[in-house]
């Protein structure tokens, strides 16, 4: 998968966060919302702007990152 295809980085959306491409939906909060206990339907059902396969497209992320021990998107520090 092209993750490039699935999520980008604007300072101009969302400060800067990743997000899922073509939406205002940040891969923290899809991440965030899985780690709640929400299955991708009702993912979906919160954000009607994504599709299933752009939830699972998260998730591949994820475990790539740290399967491949890709480089974590930068982390902002709280202040």
């Amino acid at each position: 998968m092209n993750f490039n295809d699935l999520i980008v980085r604007d300072s101009k959306i969302c400060g800067g966060a990743p997000v899922i491409k073509g939406t205002r939906v940040t891969l923290r909060t899809v991440l965030a919302s899985l780690a709640d206990g929400d299955s991708i339907e009702e993912i979906v059902q919160s954000f009607p702007s994504l599709k299933p396969e752009q939830v699972k497209g998260v998730i591949s992320y994820a475990a790539a990152c740290v399967v491949d021990d890709l480089p974590i998107l930068e982390v902002p520090v709280l202040r």
